[in-house]
């Protein structure tokens, strides 16, 4: 019988540009079966590959095994969500979104490699998609797409699809021991998804070694969680946190029963009845869940209990198993002391998405100051200033992001004082072009310059020169920290661990720049210091 290695051989002379695609092309062999995948422009991609299975609300499990050789060349099946029935065009023009087929059986993931079955160990990256922890897909944007990112830098890209919002994050642990893994179902998938690359990574190229868990936004917020998780210690060696640092707390059972208990009661269930869960159809469940979370929301606000502004979502469960401590425990922070850390944010974030303020003059942008700040708005255009020396427009005073900054520098001092692996910070300031420049340094636009997309990603960074300058910058950075954990790179400026007392910040836009602390007399104000 020929190896698949040899059986690869053939391939290489001609793949170098365009596809190619056939019964014995990309052909890997995993755990579970052979996967047969196609080469792109040199680059070997699989799409829809299965990790894991599991049953509504139960813990994942290895998938079943399948005979002869699996098709494995179109994107699997992502979680299901709110159906997306509108969109505000202006906004949804540079996101340019795919939203996929939807299945619950979407315990899935896309592989992009430079080579296969020769033995090397490549750097392995894997993305952890945004949409929090109720929304989105490895698919979602362009930007995800892995080619460039694997071509550049000769690592190994996956990206993962898992389950969300009420199938992800349902607790149901008060309904006896068969729920016990319902808190937290859609993390257990990731932590499969992590164990699945250890085992049949070495195949695809990739070094089950040298891992970096990567996110933005929900993300982030799902690195963050990972590195708080013992049972996936020893999965990954390097973290990066991409405007997404907002996960400082994870919601109490005390909170989360009351939900699951709302739930049965809004569908009539008794306790007894709770299986019936695992059969009804999911817009009925997901609809269920939404006045579930609203009635408890509202009863704590009625007993004076503290509710996040917007209510309670759906998200990571302290719940004893996945999750048995809080951030900012010792115990929690001694499982990932020795991972080194790449966290940062952008400008803007969601500030351009409210385009009330776009156009105001500068008499109106001292009102709106004057309103937030008081006596000291004048200080804060000063320190706006003294930030961001280019500052032009009124609304540049105004949509400054003030939320996940901060954040960021808060989990990245929490990281400092309880480990010995280094942190680095990062802002990403670099304004878009496109559509008169209202997009900004928005949230997500940074991404594309992360993966080196930004022919994929045109309709949000406009393609130009100055775009693909820093494309090549920032790509080679996170090239660079996954590979060795230290993210310095060809362009930039030296790049410094972070420290509380330096906050040392590598300023990502036309002409990069090292700063330490460039906003902190702005956050003080901002945050009423």
């Amino acid at each position: 019988m020929m190896s698949l290695a040899v059986a690869t051989l053939p391939v290489l002379a001609i793949a170098q540009s365009g596809i190619t695609a056939g019964k014995d092309i990309a052909i890997v062999a995993t755990e579970s079966g052979k996967v047969k995948g196609y080469i792109h422009d040199g680059i070997y991609t699989y799409k829809g590959i299965p990790y894991a299975k599991a049953d509504r609300f139960m813990a994942p499990s290895k998938p079943d095994a399948w005979p002869g050789v699996r098709s494995s060349m179109s994107y699997g099946p992502v979680c299901p969500t709110d159906p997306t029935t509108t969109t505000f065009d202006e906004f949804e023009f540079p996101f340019n979104h795919n939203w996929g087929f939807t299945n619950e059986n979407c315990l899935c993931l896309n592989v992009w490699t430079k080579q296969i079955n020769d033995g090397k160990k490549r750097p392995v990256m894997v993305w952890l998609h945004g949409g929090g922890f109720t929304a989105g897909s490895s698919i979602e944007l362009p930007s995800y797409d892995g080619e460039n990112l694997t071509k550049k830098g000769d690592v190994v890209v996956v990206s993962v699809n898992h389950r969300l919002n009420i199938l992800g994050f349902l607790d149901l642990s008060a309904y006896g021991d068969k729920y016990k893994s319902s808190p937290d179902a859609g993390l257990m998938d990731l932590i499969a998804s992590l164990q699945w690359i250890k085992q049949n990574i070495a195949q695809f190229g990739g070094d089950p070694d040298n891992v970096t868990i990567f996110g933005q936004s929900g993300g982030g917020g799902k690195v963050t969680c990972l590195m708080n998780a013992p049972s996936a210690k020893g999965l990954f060696s390097k973290a990066i946190v991409q405007s997404g640092s907002y996960i400082t707390n994870f919601m109490d059972q005390s909170v989360t029963k009351r939900i699951g208990a709302a739930l049965l009661e809004v569908l009539n269930l008794q306790p007894s009845q709770v299986d019936s869960l695992q059969k009804i159809s999911y817009e009925t469940l997901n609809a269920a869940g939404k006045k579930a979370l609203k009635k408890v929301s509202d009863d704590l606000k009625a007993e004076g209990k503290p509710v996040a502004g917007f209510g309670l979502g759906w998200g990571p469960i302290l719940d004893g198993n996945v999750l048995p401590y809080q951030p900012q425990d010792a115990a929690a922070t001694a499982l990932s002391k020795d991972i080194p850390l790449l966290v940062g944010s952008t400008k803007n974030e969601f500030a351009p998405f409210a385009p009330g303020t776009r156009d105001i003059t500068m008499d109106q942008a001292k009102e709106n100051l004057k309103k937030k700040y008081g006596d000291k708005a004048d200080a804060f255009i000063a320190a706006v200033n003294k930030a961001y020396p280019n500052t032009v427009k009124p609304s540049d005073y105004t949509d400054i992001d003030l939320n996940f900054r901060p954040l960021s520098i808060t989990q990245a001092n929490l990281k400092v004082a309880s480990g010995t692996a280094p942190v680095y910070m990062y802002l990403f300031t670099w304004q878009s072009p496109v559509n008169d420049g209202i997009y900004k340094a928005m949230h997500c636009m940074d991404l594309a310059f992360q993966f080196d997309n930004i022919k994929l990603c045109e309709q949000m960074t406009g393609g130009g020169k100055e775009a693909y300058t820093l494309a090549d910058k920032i790509s080679s950075a996170w090239l660079n920290f996954a590979k060795t954990g230290d993210p310095n790179a060809k362009g930039l400026p030296k790049w410094p661990k972070y420290t509380p007392e330096n906050g040392a910040t590598m300023i990502f836009d036309n002409t990069c720049e090292l700063k330490n602390a460039p906003d902190k007399e702005l956050l003080q104000i901002a945050s009423g210091k």
